[in-house]
């Protein structure tokens, strides 16, 4: 049997090429993890299991006739269902799309279409990627695959499951306030989010077209790169080499990112840094001024761009929505004109205060979520002495980078004394995406 959990997209083409395993045994291998596991964990809304059977087949017989398309071919990924995959439903997690089929595929699908991937299922998510928990679905929550009771993060929990429970090497999805990164960080994956309009969002369902990106989850940084590169159409991307940690430097942004934490969130995020230094990386503390205003800068954007989206179906199919999307989407109208812009102009400071923190450092590092993955129905979770609203926190150390659209990472940086995850984040600058993911790629050799 093939320890899929384990297997890297880099592993499994070594291991493809030199004919020690084929697509079609990766594939019924996959299957068949679906079929034990997603019962419990429902991180697929629809499994493509003859299609993907088919597609096997398919690339098994290309390679042995002498056509390699690539990196990514035989690699099987599944799609959060907020990208349209030809010839399939785009449900986006809600009754509101029932009757849709996409005619075409996104454009970042037919590039790994092209590139050689096979298409597993299209994963579950938080409804219209509105959320951060993944519990608000028309097909009921996902489950962290460490911890069924907990949530696996979201808007992108179903595909994290997916990944981390073995059921795909590589999985796509969304971040329009972190959405790739926070399930990463909860379910203990790599998480990529590109520099904002690097990654095509067309042929995907939005939230904040403003905001919205596409990435990928993946076991490493290797594997993340060669996804990434894919979503652009390249297939065949060069080998991602990391940088010398020695002379490596690095900001560290504690006012705000670092005053409300988990205790040993905290723990694992200061012996990260502690192991980095011993490494000979550089850390300086940096700073964002207005960091405090982020959230209502995020939110005057975001709650009006989905109520912008939306507001057809809202007055003709309210009752289809999940009661707490809904709500969130009603919120959203009542942005004043006025609020909207000055969150824009918020925006561009805060954009230009990333820039300065970035400046003389090859990255920024902070933690990925501030506390482990939250239980399911919580609304609130204990953080010191207080008590936080599970959304905020989710939210509060990745939502800064959708606004200011910079590059940012999550790679597993240690467990917590009950076995979850826990989550180093690296920012940086614009179109600075090899150069970061190079430096995660070093960061990942060294704290394991």
């Amino acid at each position: 049997m093939i320890a899929v959990p384990t297997l890297t997209i880099e592993e499994f083409g070594r291991r493809l090429r030199a004919r020690e395993i084929t697509a079609e045994q990766i594939i019924e291998e996959c299957l068949r993890r679906i079929d034990v596991d997603n019962p419990r964990l429902n991180a697929f809304i629809l499994v493509l299991a003859d299609q993907a059977r088919r597609q096997a087949r398919e690339a098994d017989r290309e390679l042995s006739a002498g056509r390699d398309r690539g990196a990514l071919h035989g690699v099987p990924i599944s799609i959060k269902d907020l990208l349209d995959v030809r010839g399939t439903p785009t449900t986006a997690a809600s009754r509101v799309r029932e009757a849709h089929e996409a005619e075409r595929d996104a454009t970042a699908i037919a590039h790994l279409r092209q590139a050689g991937a096979i298409f597993i299922g299209k994963t579950n998510l938080h409804e219209f990627a509105f959320g951060t928990t993944n519990e608000d679905s028309a097909f009921g929550p996902a489950r962290n695959p460490h911890d069924p009771a907990r949530s696996p993060g979201g808007s992108s929990g179903g595909s994290a499951v997916s990944l981390v429970a073995g059921m795909a090497l590589a999985t796509i999805g969304t971040d329009t306030g972190g959405s790739i990164r926070i399930p990463a960080a909860a379910c203990g994956a790599v998480g990529f989010k590109p520099t904002y309009g690097e990654v095509s969002t067309d042929g995907v369902v939005p939230l904040s077209r403003a905001l919205d990106h596409v990435g990928p989850l993946a076991r490493s940084v290797t594997d993340a790169w060669i996804v990434y590169r894919a979503l652009l159409g390249d297939p065949a991307p060069p080998p991602l080499a990391a940088v010398p940690l020695r002379g490596l430097r690095v900001g560290v942004p504690r006012a705000y990112f670092c005053e409300v934490l988990d205790d040993e969130v905290r723990a694992r995020f200061e012996e990260t840094l502690d192991a980095l230094r011993a490494a000979g990386v550089s850390v300086d503390e940096t700073e964002i001024p207005h960091a405090k205003h982020i959230a209502p800068i995020y939110l005057h954007i975001v709650l009006a761009d989905a109520a912008a989206y939306h507001a057809t179906t809202l007055e003709s199919m309210p009752e289809r929505y999940t009661a707490p999307v809904r709500l969130r989407l009603e919120m959203g109208r009542y942005v004043l004109a006025e609020d909207y812009v000055r969150a824009q102009n918020g925006r561009e400071q805060l954009r230009r205060e990333v820039n300065a923190a970035l400046a003389g450092h090859d990255a920024l590092m902070l933690p990925t979520l501030p506390i482990p993955a939250p239980p399911l129905g919580a609304d609130s979770v204990k953080v010191g002495p207080t008590e936080e609203p599970v959304r905020n926190m989710m939210l509060r150390l990745t939502q800064l980078f959708n606004l200011t659209g910079h590059p940012a990472i999550a790679i597993p940086c240690g467990r917590t004394s009950d076995g979850l995850p826990c989550s180093l984040q690296l920012v940086g600058a614009h179109r600075q995406t090899e150069a970061l993911l190079r430096a995660a790629l070093a960061c990942e050799a060294q704290i394991g």
